[in-house]
């Protein structure tokens, strides 16, 4: 496995593969790598002669206030995984290398972005799209691959690689999970037991949000019911919100579809966590 940490040896490596007629895969992350990220990698490589995967906690995408300084951070477990799993190239840079002192531009994304995560997180997407952005230019993949957890980070990330015509084919790949049910995460060392079994509320709301669909309800009324019944009954977690949008660009809906997203985001203790299900789509 190839290690970078500046771009123009990135550049120069790629530039290389190019020439050789080789096919890239990028999977982005901000590491502290699970079966998750690890999963992303397993379909990069179906996609592509090369799998180039990046590290980088993104400042520009934290508010005040959240955990960027103690964000979950174990570069040389990350880097065993990433070599055992045959990423073929590992970009790790540092701050100065991606941010330049005077670095001011942003990529601000449109509508998609202003509701559930956007309303919670002020500028989180400002931050997601720069950074997304600047890793495209720099290793320019033939397909991009993504986890669906993070569904409405997908969903700017399309709408942008469509609007500034990017050609880059983007792969979304189904949301991994514990045996538990609960969504693979980083901040899920964050969890101690008890607070991981409030946790759980949030997987186990989709599955009856899913459930009721399949039963043949398609009001999207009821089915939010469902899951804040679901939610609510679990005394530690806090809900930010429970969504039932076009996959589009997650706007509220009156009805559901096959494709419509449900997602929520609640709180326990400190931690906060995002979870969804695609209807129709997505055995959670």
């Amino acid at each position: 496995m190839d290690i970078h940490t500046t771009i123009s040896g990135l550049r120069s490596r790629l530039a290389a593969a190019r020439a050789a007629g080789q096919r890239i895969a990028f999977v982005p992350t901000m590491g502290y790598l699970h079966e998750g990220h690890l999963g992303l990698v397993d379909v990069a490589r179906e996609e592509a002669d090369l799998v180039v995967m990046s590290i980088f906690v993104n400042p520009l995408q934290f508010q005040p206030g959240e955990d960027f300084e103690r964000y979950p951070r174990d570069y040389a477990h990350d880097r065993a995984l990433a070599e055992a799993r045959h990423v073929d190239i590992l970009f790790v840079p540092e701050l100065g290398e991606m941010y330049g002192s005077a670095d001011q531009t942003r990529v601000v994304p449109g509508e998609a972005s202003v509701r559930w995560e956007g309303e919670y997180r002020p500028g989180h997407f400002d931050g997601v799209l720069t950074v997304v952005a600047k890793l495209l230019n720099i290793v320019q993949p033939n397909v991009l691959v993504l986890g669906q957890k993070d569904i409405q980070q997908v969903t700017v990330i399309r709408r942008m690689l469509i609007e500034l015509d990017w050609s880059v084919r983007l792969r979304v790949v189904p949301t991994s999970r514990e045996a538990d049910g609960l969504a693979r995460s980083s901040r899920n060392v964050y969890l101690s037991a008890e607070e991981r079994v409030a946790a759980l509320a949030l997987s186990r709301s989709l599955r009856a949000v899913e459930a009721a669909f399949e039963r043949g309800e398609r009001r999207a009324d009821a089915l939010r019911q469902v899951a804040h019944e679901v939610l609510e009954a679990a005394p530690d977690l806090i809900t930010d919100y429970i969504a039932v949008a076009d996959p589009e660009r997650l706007a509220p809906v009156e009805r559901v579809d096959i494709g419509t997203v449900v997602a929520v985001a609640g709180r326990v203790g400190a931690t906060r966590l995002i979870d969804n299900v695609i209807l129709g789509d997505e055995d959670v």
